[in-house]
């Protein structure tokens, strides 16, 4: 799994991809210090919240070509053969993508000394929202890694994971017009973007954590299912 996770995450670098999603999170996060810091408001967790607009975009960059590559190149056949289990190939593609993925949050610690250095405030809260984006992010990059292992085409892959990822996180705005309320309140309770928001708050919230947990878990089984299913085709 290592190797694969060395692999992968290198890969990232050899092309302009890494490169593109870096520079998105760190002039966006760069710009919204600017004005917050400016207006003398010291939360850098709402700049973290505000980071969703960028990874609704990001994360289908980075799955698009984790498994829909291989497959196109011909190659899926030899790193099936290779000595390592299935889910060691998935988890270590999942990982280096969201290593990737976690690098631009990084301008974030550097906002935060800053602030913390010139008023006495808690870190706790910056922390959560962090955390909860860390979240957000590996249960979005676990389902563009199903969608890439789906087709061959890394455009078709990044495509439907941009739209699903829309429908995904925006659900409960998308559905706020439908008549019927039990549909209304159903969606908000499953909208990625109602979870996401709490880790905006200073409550710590088990549901939350565990919710994102379980959509990463099962997109990552259907991943391991998906290249099983192909090993033996």
């Amino acid at each position: 799994m290592l190797a694969i996770f060395k692999r992968e995450f290198k890969a990232f670098f050899a092309t302009p991809v890494a490169y593109i999603i870096l520079t998105a999170f760190y002039l966006f996060s760069g710009w919204r210090f600017t004005l917050y810091y400016g207006a003398g408001y010291p939360a850098v967790e709402n700049i973290i919240m505000e980071l969703a607009i960028i990874i609704v975009f990001v994360t289908p960059l980075l799955t698009m070509r984790l498994m829909s590559e291989e497959r196109r190149q011909k190659t899926d056949q030899a790193l099936l053969t290779a000595p390592v289990t299935i889910f060691g190939i998935v988890f270590g593609k999942f990982l280096a993508a969201l290593c990737v993925y976690a690098l631009g949050f990084l301008p974030t610690i550097i906002f935060q000394i800053i602030i913390m250095s010139l008023v006495e405030i808690s870190v706790l809260p910056y922390l959560y929202a962090l955390f909860g984006a860390l979240l957000l992010g590996a249960a979005l990059i676990a389902i563009g890694m199903f969608i890439s292992s789906l087709t061959e085409s890394s455009v078709v892959s990044a495509i439907l994971n941009f739209v699903i990822n829309i429908l995904i996180i925006y659900s409960s705005s998308l559905v706020s017009s439908v008549s019927i309320s039990w549909v209304v309140t159903a969606v908000e309770k499953i909208a990625f973007v109602n979870a996401f928001n709490n880790f905006g708050s200073t409550v710590f919230s088990i549901p939350d954590i565990f919710y994102f947990i379980s959509i990463t878990a099962a997109f990552l089984f259907l991943s391991v299912r998906s290249l099983e299913k192909r090993r033996w085709s």
